[in-house]
């Protein structure tokens, strides 16, 4: 038994193991990746000096507003993330703790992973060409449609390239700008029959657009609760399941209609 006087001593010495393991346990790297709202980009416009559009073989035209589509940073897949950062980003609504397994796939280097970012948004920007010449009744034999976007990766700027596809062939017959000359963002992958899908990461995306100006953001539906977490003041949210769903709800919003809503 120990006396009182030795109890005090013998309690501190018990609880330095305890002391060192949470040491250890802040400093460990941890199995998660940390995200944060990242860039848009104007698929109606230029980046670094190249239009992210170009068609040939049918007429264009001269578009207003702006259709941003738009990305998350997250940190990379051999990046050490800690106990003190993690701690730190569940505080913070720009910031979210991810398991590392659902953003990067297992045993993939940074080049590994940042090689299929590029393929999938390759296969996207096929996917959207598809699915927008078809939406238009256009020929795709006829009318060639290049995508440029430089350093952005993924599939979730498929639905936007669509968009901007569209709006800038006017080839539906509704006539006018698609966008109503406002600044729209929104994200969603694509396929080729014009589905849209969920692409997570939506509660920082629709951040990044109001950063960056934006007022009415495309939502795929099955996301609507996650970007209404930490929706910004005065952002318009639009759920959309189809291709033709989104355009029919900008046009709508362009002529003051009712435009469907989270």
């Amino acid at each position: 038994m120990l006396s009182r006087l030795t109890r005090p001593r013998a309690l501190a010495l018990c609880a330095l193991p305890v002391v060192g393991l949470l040491v250890v346990a802040g400093l460990a790297p941890l199995p998660y990746a940390l995200a944060q709202p990242g860039s848009t980009a104007n698929v109606l416009g230029d980046v670094k000096g190249d239009p992210v559009i170009t068609i040939s073989g049918a007429p264009t035209r001269e578009t207003k507003g702006q259709l941003r589509m738009t990305t998350i940073v997250a940190t990379g897949p051999s990046a050490d993330v800690d106990l003190g950062d993690v701690v730190d980003a569940w505080f913070r609504t720009d910031r979210a703790v991810l398991p590392r397994d659902t953003v990067y796939p297992p045993g993939k280097s940074d080049d590994e992973v940042a090689e299929r970012n590029l393929q999938d948004m390759e296969k996207s920007q096929d996917s959207a060409t598809t699915a927008a010449l078809s939406y238009l009744g256009e020929d795709p034999k006829k009318v060639k449609v290049s995508l440029h976007l430089a350093d952005i990766g993924g599939p979730s700027a498929g639905l936007l390239f669509s968009l901007g596809i569209v709006d800038k062939l006017d080839g539906d017959g509704a006539g006018g700008d698609l966008t109503g000359g406002r600044n729209i963002a929104g994200t969603g992958t694509i396929t080729a029959d014009g589905e849209v899908g969920a692409v997570g990461g939506v509660s920082l995306k629709t951040q990044a657009a109001a950063r960056d100006g934006s007022t009415v953001f495309l939502v795929p539906k099955g996301e609507c609760s996650d970007a209404q977490a930490e929706l910004p003041q005065g952002m318009q949210l639009i759920p959309v399941t189809t291709l033709k769903g989104a355009v029919d709800s900008l046009r709508a919003l362009e002529k003051g209609g009712k435009v469907p809503s989270c």
